[in-house]
Parts: structure tokens; sequence; C-alpha cells
């Protein structure tokens, strides 16, 4: 028995679009059938981004956004239902990360890592969710109302990790915020879900697999090996989905068994 998802008719905001994670997400919702908006900062990233999905017969439209500035958060959104009409899944990926102690943490990092991945999120979820709303109250008996949104989170908000304490935090707030949504949100027929990724190969950090820190850190994981971009394809599929109305509030561990 083969079972398909079917995204045809939804439009997917996409944040952090412009590499690794994010890019991986926008071409698996383009497949499914969804008009993708690839947001980010660099835009031109984004631009050969949609240039490769529409290569394939994908739908997608580039919004310029600092998840770091209100402003810039409020536009984005604006933008993105001008192009495409109302916004049926958002997909809440920005994120960085430092790599230090928690004594040698500055102010700088703190509000550098916290602003992107805690705060920022959760004002772009915020803003999604107001115009989510609004279409669940106006909307005619037996249409699409309320929407998914899939908050990534990761494995270092439920398990404490070295050197990257910082980032944990940030993404504990994270799934807090996901547990938060779901439960005020979930009357207007929205969906709010976390993925909590463990250790994914991606462009940002590919070098450190070959060197002797990576190499043991490897060594540590339940299977020896690390994850690909594609591994997280149907974990966001199934939450993504119309059919997914009954898993809210989930926060989901894609791991390869790292948390066990």
């Amino acid at each position: 028995m083969s079972y398909n998802i079917d995204l045809s008719g939804r439009v997917a905001l996409v944040t952090g679009a412009s590499s690794g994670l994010g890019a991986q997400f926008a071409k698996t919702l383009a497949k499914a059938g969804a008009a993708v908006v690839l947001a980010g900062r660099r835009v031109e990233r984004l631009k050969t981004l949609r240039a490769e999905i529409e290569s394939v017969g994908g739908d997608a439209h580039v919004v310029k956004l600092d998840v770091t500035d209100h402003a810039s958060i409020k536009s984005a959104v604006a933008h993105a239902e001008t192009e495409t009409g109302t916004l049926d899944i958002l997909v809440n990926n920005s994120g960085v990360s430092t790599t230090q102690k928690l004594t040698d943490v500055t102010p700088e990092d703190y509000d550098y890592v916290m602003d992107t991945n805690t705060k920022g999120a959760f004002f772009v979820a915020q803003e999604v969710a107001k115009r989510m709303i609004a279409r669940s109250r106006g909307a005619a008996p037996g249409t699409f109302i309320g929407g998914r949104i899939v908050n990534i989170a990761s494995m270092a908000g439920l398990r404490a990790l070295g050197q990257i304490g910082l980032y944990g935090m940030s993404k504990a707030a994270v799934i807090h915020m996901t547990r938060a949504q779901a439960l005020e949100w979930g009357r207007y027929g929205i969906n709010v879900n976390a993925i909590c990724p463990g250790y994914i190969d991606t462009e940002i950090n590919h070098h450190h697999w070959e060197t002797e820190g990576g190499k043991k850190l490897m060594a540590m994981l339940p299977r020896k090996r690390v994850g690909q971009p594609q591994d997280l394809d149907a974990t966001l599929m199934m939450l993504c989905a119309s059919e997914s109305h009954f898993i809210n509030g989930a926060v989901i561990q894609a791991d390869d068994g790292f948390g066990v």
C-alpha cells in the first residue's frame, strides 16, 4: 500500500531557506505541490534555489526576511501573501549558533543567538498565526481553515550538550513555545509542532566531520553516523499534511537514536 501526501493548492513559507535544512525543506514541499515562499537574508541564494525548484516544475517565490527585525517580519509575511495568497504552512527554520563554554558567552553572543532562534522564531510564528486566525474566523463552513506551523528546534533543546549550551537554551525555549502555541492556536485549526533534529551534515558543518573532533563525536553516536537533510523529509511532510489534523503540540525527535 502506498500513501501520497499532496500539498497542491497550499502555500508554504520557509524561513532560513537559503541553505541547509531550509533549502531542503523548500524543495520537499515544492515537490509535493505546494507553492513555496523562500525567505531569508541572502536573496541571491534564494533566487538560485527558486530557479532550481522552477526547473523541475515547482512554484517558488522569494522574499527578503531578517527575523531579528520585527518590521522585516511583518513586511515579508505581507509580501508573501500578496504574491501567493494566504499562507497555509510555516516552516520556522531560521537559526544561528555559537560554540563556546557558558562562562565565555558575552551579552553580544547571547543576543545574537536568542534574537534569531527564540525571539525571531516567536514573532514569525505570531505574524503568520494572526493571519491564519483571521482566516479561520471568517471562513465559511466546510472550507479549509487554520494551517500548519512546524518549528525547527533541536536535540540540544532536549539534552544538554557541551560547547553549545547557549544554542540549546534557545532551542529549549522553542520547544516550550511550540507547546504554548499549540494550546492557544489549536482552536483555530492551527496545528503547531516541532522537529528536533540530531546531528545533520549541512554545508555549515560539513568540514567538521572530517576533523579529529568530528570523527570522535560521530563515533559516540548510536549508529556512528550523522544524518542528511533529506532524512527529515518524511517527518516534515507528515506534519504539513492536511491529514495531520490530530497531531498538535508534538515534539518529534529526529536524531537516529541520539537522545535515547
